[in-house]
């Protein structure tokens, strides 16, 4: 062996020592990954997506992804004659759209997904939001430039049915959700009580739901270690487009004060981070899925990539 080829084996496995601490942390933890952007059409991306996700699995972490599906829902809209329309960063979903997004995601997006992964073995299994009632949503707007806007079939995520998850789970399996939901409602002329929760009926509709969002209400549910949302830029900068602005940790707080000021397309992502922050999740964090393995980079190594948001008064982890 020559020396290159050794001192490329010594920092493999200084980067194998590195990783023990973290995988003695997160061992029997559950940690939920949104799987979205370049990393859903670039092939090599892809493949390397799915060797994190059976790696996670093999050193004792419970990974549960949510994948959304974008580029290829506006392909096939573009494909069908239908156009493509944003509001607030949010696809307006008319119910023809719904039609094309339902199909793609758990159709097409999932079991690729599914394929990829248990192309290393029988691990994933693929279901949806509509699946054992696992999501539920209400239907919701944006407000753009001050005045609130029609988004068609677009839904909040305002409940969460884990036990299908959790069965899959306790099977050994790695679960992968598409973002789609039935739509709930309150009954009107009804409130709940003080801290009581609402009594939301179905109404027999489905709503595409952002799967930022409804990754972070899994990862409440599931009491998860983690939150990783895959995304297609480093991280979040204090001011863009200034590259040395870019934050490595932020607070939930400080995140709190900056939401309002961030483009369109980042919100649903670090309001995603946020909310998971806040209800429970020990981290949550952002990471750029342009380049391979970043997700396990941000998990197993002391300096991580991306932007990690933390609980009030903690440090880093």
């Amino acid at each position: 062996m020559t020396e290159t080829n050794i001192r490329l084996a010594m920092d493999k496995a200084e980067t194998l020592i590195e990783a023990l601490p973290w995988i003695q942390r997160f061992a029997g933890t559950t940690v939920v990954v949104k799987y979205g952007g370049n990393a859903m059409v670039n092939d090599e991306l892809r493949r390397a997506f799915a060797e994190d996700i059976v790696f996670l699995h093999h050193v004792g972490i419970r990974p549960v992804v949510v994948h959304g599906g974008g580029p290829q829902i506006s392909a096939m809209l573009g494909r069908v004659g239908l156009e493509s329309e944003f509001k607030g960063g949010l696809r307006v979903t008319t119910p023809e759209t719904m039609e094309v997004v339902r199909m793609v995601l758990t159709g097409q997006v999932g079991r690729e997904l599914v394929g990829l992964i248990n192309s290393h073995g029988p691990y994933a299994v693929g279901l949806s939001g509509e699946d054992a009632g696992l999501l539920q949503a209400v239907r919701t707007g944006a407000v753009v430039d001050g005045e609130e806007v029609d988004l068609g079939l677009v839904g909040e995520v305002v409940g969460v049915n884990p036990g299908a998850v959790l069965d899959i789970l306790e099977a050994g399996r790695i679960p992968v959700i598409s973002g789609v939901a039935p739509e709930v409602a309150a009954p009107s002329g009804t409130a709940a009580p003080d801290g009581a929760p609402v009594a939301y009926q179905p109404t027999g509709q489905v709503l595409n739901v952002n799967a930022d969002t409804a990754a972070a209400a899994v990862a409440v549910a599931l009491g998860a270690s983690r939150l990783v949302i895959l995304t297609d830029v480093e991280g979040l900068y204090r001011n863009w487009p200034d590259k040395d602005s870019l934050v490595s940790q932020i607070s939930a707080s400080e995140l709190a004060e900056m939401l309002p000021s961030l483009a369109s397309g980042m919100i649903p992502k670090m309001a995603a981070c946020l909310k998971a922050v806040s209800e429970g999740v020990d981290r949550a964090a952002i990471v750029d899925g342009r380049s391979p393995h970043t997700m396990l980079l941000e998990i197993f190594t002391n300096a991580g990539v991306g932007t990690q948001v933390v609980p009030d008064g903690e440090g880093t982890a």
